[in-house]
């Protein structure tokens, strides 16, 4: 996947003495670029477009994501020793703009309508039967509907001039939104410039148009939940308010005053209609996605043309049911009439067209009591409350506990220990608790006091000052301790199969383990004794342990529990200082210096490094016999370069992280659902919906075997 190009810190501009090529100007000025570096800036920011193109718009990448890292890294040097080679278009400005103070209202050219609502399949059958009323059609005349997944996120509408994007806002009151185009500026999935499609002839489909000198995009912008996990537990991990929902989230980066902030949070994007529009005029809305399509926008790929009402219900009830496989929120189906014209002839009704309908599913709300709230202790020291529920289905899954965040967000929403309280699964992953029903409160309820003292080692917890979390200070607090072996431990750590939580517990509580360096001295006779440990348990245990002695270095950076570090930062630490000694003698400067890494986390992981009890903890892994794998990137296969694959049902032989990584290391790409654009379906046992979406779709089906057979030749 492209990565997003952030200018949070960019490299000090290189002197004439660093390049020899240079042109030397007078003393003080910047050499002026030679007519080949100007040429090549050119040819650069052209194939970063078409790739983004690709990657984005037509989901069917040609290259790595290290190509294209390369390619950008390239370009961006190439600005850096000659600025005036730096256009306002060009890839690697996503950000650099001053944040602002405020955002300055901005009208729209044609308003931004809103939907009216439809709670069910009768409701739709009426509002077929009333616009075939108003069209004066019969009950058999064709009408032809577009279904689209309505996307929870935050509506916008871009700008274009002759191709380029010149505005960006919110959606506002429909009439006047707010101007944050510095901030959708940072979206990677929103070009800059629209790519014209092909010239129209007797062979190009119907769906080629040119540019327009004018239009108005409309879309939606939001958050995975992979993203908005990872943003909300950074937030809480710094002390601050984390986000209710992805939709939420994806509104409040949007209105962040620095676009360094947005440009941070990975936000993506899908496009699906149309405001004013000098220039060019569609024959459907099938057709407007299709040349959107062309022009670089992205779209979402889940769409279906229906011929009758029925089959419009069909689909709202598959995605009912299918819902849950994406890996983004939806909150219904949008249907709408095809033809334009039908829908210039429909009309609207106050700020809602006639022609469109949004077909919403039920609220994944329930209600339940608050038995109790207990809290937690981190691996970092942070103390979370964590609320103890009355068990309650909540999306099919039973939820007995929600996290509380921290107490301000405790006061904030006035939760206190027997409320009876409105909960849902935030993205449909996490429980939370929305509000309380202060209506049925008898005067029993207890409010929550945060303790003074850690529950675990009693030592007196701090709140530092301008934060929100509280934590307990100790390094040798035993629950601190134990989270950080768990994590050390973990898929994503050190991947020590076998060592569960409960194991983890009983050493710390005996005093075997005191930190995640001391796993590697563990012996079969300090195993044993523990609880459902047997001999054959204990002797896989520490062959896992052992094994792990040589895991790639990322891994080893991300066990290590650095804040601010997950997989994807680990990955790119490793990458670029190759060796754990390089990263450990980092400055925070050079460290800062790295694409994708900012000062912030720069400076985590220059102070994880200068602990001293840290260097003990490494001294302790290096002479148990710890030496990561040092980072090498492996050959990209031209059979797997720009290929998409989808593993599904239960691997046996590898881990499904594991397949993804071989696929991504020889240039080929993992993705999380089926379309049109997946080269091969990896499926191991019990494989499910996305088996049979192959089938249909005809994509080719691969077994782990054969999958594994495919590798080993490459």
């Amino acid at each position: 996947m492209p990565t997003l190009d952030i200018l949070e810190h960019p490299k000090p501009m290189p002197t004439d003495s660093d390049n020899p090529n240079a042109e030397i100007t007078s003393e003080g000025e910047m050499p002026h670029a030679p007519p080949a570096a100007r040429k090549r800036a050119e040819e650069l920011a052209a194939q970063i477009r078409h790739h983004n193109y690709l990657y984005y718009a037509q989901d069917a990448p040609e290259i790595s994501d290290a190509a294209y890292d390369a390619l950008m890294q390239e370009l961006r040097q190439l600005e850096e020793t000659y600025p005036e080679l730096v256009t306002s278009d060009s890839p690697t400005q996503r950000v650099g703009a001053e944040a602002v103070t405020t955002f300055a209202p901005y009208r729209h050219r044609q308003p931004m309508l809103s939907l009216d609502n439809a709670f069910g399949a009768e409701p739709l059958r009426a509002w077929e039967e009333r616009n075939r009323r108003l069209l004066g059609l019969g009950p058999d005349a064709p009408i032809e509907y577009v279904c689209e997944l309505k996307i929870d996120g935050s509506a916008v509408s871009l700008t274009y001039e002759n191709g380029q994007l010149v505005a960006g806002a919110t959606r506002g009151n429909g009439e006047v939104g707010e101007d944050i185009t510095l901030n959708l500026r940072t979206v990677s999935a929103i070009p800059k410039q629209l790519r014209p499609g092909p010239e129209r002839g007797a062979t190009t489909p119907d769906t080629c148009h040119p540019i327009p000198a004018f239009i108005e995009v409309r879309g939606e912008v939001f958050l995975s939940h992979k993203e908005f996990a990872r943003i909300n537990a950074e937030m809480e991990e710094q002390g601050g308010r984390t986000f209710a929902n992805p939709r939420n989230a994806a509104a409040g980066s949007l209105r962040q005053k620095d676009p360094r902030i947005t440009a941070s949070r990975r936000l993506d994007a899908f496009m699906y209609a149309v405001g004013a529009c000098d220039g060019c005029e569609f024959i459907s809305q099938y057709d407007l996605l299709q040349t959107y399509r062309e022009w670089g926008l992205r779209t979402n790929p889940n769409v279906r043309v229906c011929a009758t009402i029925e089959e419009v219900i069909a689909f709202c009830d598959e995605w009912a049911e299918k819902k849950q496989e994406l890996p983004y929120d939806i909150d219904g189906v949008v249907v709408k009439v095809n033809s334009f014209a039908l829908q210039r002839e429909l009309g609207q009704v106050s700020r809602s067209p006639r022609w469109a309908i949004a077909y919403k599913y039920p609220a994944l709300q329930v209600r339940t009591k608050v038995e109790a709230i207990e809290v937690q202790v981190g691996r970092t020291g942070a103390i979370t409350p964590v609320a103890h529920l009355t068990p309650v289905a909540v999306a099919g899954v039973v939820v007995a506990r929600a996290t509380l965040h921290n107490e301000d967000e405790i006061r904030r929403k006035d939760v206190r220990i027997g409320d009876t309280v409105v909960i849902q699964r935030a993205g449909e992953v996490i429980p939370e608790i929305v509000e309380v029903v202060t209506g049925e409160r008898d005067g029993d309820e207890i409010e929550f006091v945060m303790p003074t003292h850690c529950p675990s080692c009693g030592t007196p917890v701090v709140k530092p000052p301008g934060e929100a979390v509280t934590r307990c200070p100790n390094p040798d607090c035993p629950a601190k301790v134990q989270q950080q072996v768990q994590h050390f431990a973990s898929r994503n750590g050190m991947d020590i199969e076998g060592l569960g939580d409960r194991h983890v517990e009983q050493l710390i509580e005996t005093g075997l383990v005191k930190d995640v360096a001391d796993l590697y001295t563990l012996t079969k006779e300090q195993l044993l004794p523990l609880e459902r440990m047997g001999d054959k348990l204990a002797t896989k245990i520490l062959d896992n342990i052992a094994n792990s002695k040589r895991r790639p270095l990322a891994r080893l950076i991300c066990a290590l529990g650095i804040r601010h570090i997950g997989e994807h930062a680990a990955e790119v630490l490793a990458a670029h200082f190759g060796t754990l000694e390089r990263l450990a003698a980092a400055s925070v400067d050079e460290l800062a210096q790295v694409y994708e890494i900012g000062r912030t986390t720069a400076e985590s992981v220059a102070d994880y490094f200068a602990n001293p009890r840290n260097q003990e903890i490494l001294a302790k892994l290096k002479a148990a016999g710890v030496a990561p794998e040092a980072h090498t990137s492996a050959p990209v296969s031209e059979e797997l370069k720009g290929k998409t694959f989808v593993f599904t049902g239960t691997l046996v032989k590898l881990k499904r992280d594991e397949a993804e990584r071989l696929v991504k290391q020889r240039g080929g790409r993992a993705s999380s659902s089926v379309s049109k654009q997946t080269s091969y379906v990896v499926a191991g046992e019990n494989a499910g919906s996305k088996l049979t979406k192959a089938q249909e779709l005809g994509i080719p089906v691969l077994t782990e075997d054969e999958f594994l057979e495919m590798i080993d030749t490459l």
